[in-house]
């Protein structure tokens, strides 16, 4: 059985869209056997973490069992949905029902306000569960051609096509697997509706607070809107972290994708891409930000990080639809 394999290797390197859409269509169907929403959550993991990659176009399961981990505290704990499973209860249910009982977590705490130790246990135990139970699963349902996994490397590696085509359907793939894991979700707990479900599954990746990330932007910046210029220093200032790219696609939170920003440019940008010329500042801005080798935070949060990624995912964005282009006024 393939969730129990230790090494998966790619069967097939070269994939059409047309093939990779019928397998991701299986995937989703009800055509892939899926005993929980593990399937969903890697798929999702995978996704927050498509600007990630090495060029090997590698990611290490670190990487993604805090995804996956996030994706499943919010959900179990911040929104009380604790049946993810057909039959006996699923592993990371459990994991994070004791060590939240343990810890006596408060249910309305989101997970990136749970203690940095308590945050690291959780996805050493969940890495695990992962290991046994899904990185396996969707290899074989996804006929062994979207990506090779070692379990002693502790590294997934994208098959490059793959990785390509979830970059030029990003948007799509996204709300395609939102729906299905809530529907899933749906089946297996008592709640009223789909619709009351999308909204939870939609934003469970979504930080709550970008407050760590402005506070490292104001020490090394100077308090000032990234796009207008307008001070941010007066008394009763009001000082947002925008996502230079909109959250909505990237589905995660980079600090090379964040810029400090005016209330009225935060507000009137909202969803919309700035304006292609501010590409040409925020590449400027991060190699300010990693010239900072002597921060070992700047340097984890930077790791990765390479001009191109943002040039790309800039482009990636205008072809998921987000075509609408904002200049501040």
């Amino acid at each position: 059985m393939s969730h129990k394999l230790k090494i998966g290797e790619l069967k097939e390197v070269y994939l059409t869209d047309e093939n990779i859409w019928r397998i991701f269509s299986i995937v989703l169907s009800s055509k892939s056997v899926k005993s929980s929403t593990y399937k969903y959550a890697l798929i999702k993991a995978l996704i927050e973490n498509l600007y990630q990659i090495n060029e090997e176009f590698e990611l290490t399961y670190d990487q993604l069992a805090y995804s996956f981990t996030k994706i499943y505290w919010n959900l179990i704990v911040h929104h009380n949905l604790l049946h993810q499973n057909r039959g006996k209860t699923a592993r990371v249910v459990s994991i994070i029902k004791e060590e939240q009982t343990k810890n006596s977590i408060p249910s309305e705490m989101v997970f990136d306000k749970v203690p940095d130790t308590l945050q690291v246990k959780l996805v050493r135990k969940i890495k695990t569960t992962m290991k046994e139970n899904v990185y396996g699963a969707l290899y074989g349902d996804t006929r062994e051609s979207f990506y090779a996994f070692d379990h002693n490397k502790e590294v997934l590696r994208l098959n490059p096509a793959v990785h390509i085509f979830m970059l030029n359907y990003q948007r799509l793939i996204v709300n395609l697997t939102n729906y299905h894991m809530a529907a899933m979700i749906e089946q297996l707990n008592d709640v009223p509706s789909i619709n009351y479900l999308l909204g939870k599954v939609e934003s469970i990746a979504k930080r709550s607070s970008l407050k760590p990330f402005e506070k490292i932007l104001l020490s090394y910046f100077q308090a000032e809107c990234f796009y207008c210029g307008k001070k941010l220093t007066d008394s009763n200032r009001e000082t947002h972290v925008d996502h230079f790219i909109p959250w909505s696609f990237v589905q995660s939170d980079h600090i090379w994708n964040l810029v400090l920003a005016c209330n009225k440019c935060n507000s009137s940008k909202s969803d919309k891409l700035p304006t292609r010329s501010y590409l040409e500042y925020i590449i400027d801005r991060n190699k300010a930000l990693r010239d900072k080798k002597e921060d070992s935070t700047i340097h984890i949060l930077m790791n990765n990080y390479q001009s191109k990624k943002i040039i790309m995912l800039y482009d990636y964005s205008i072809k998921n639809g987000f075509d609408s282009i904002w200049v501040p006024k």
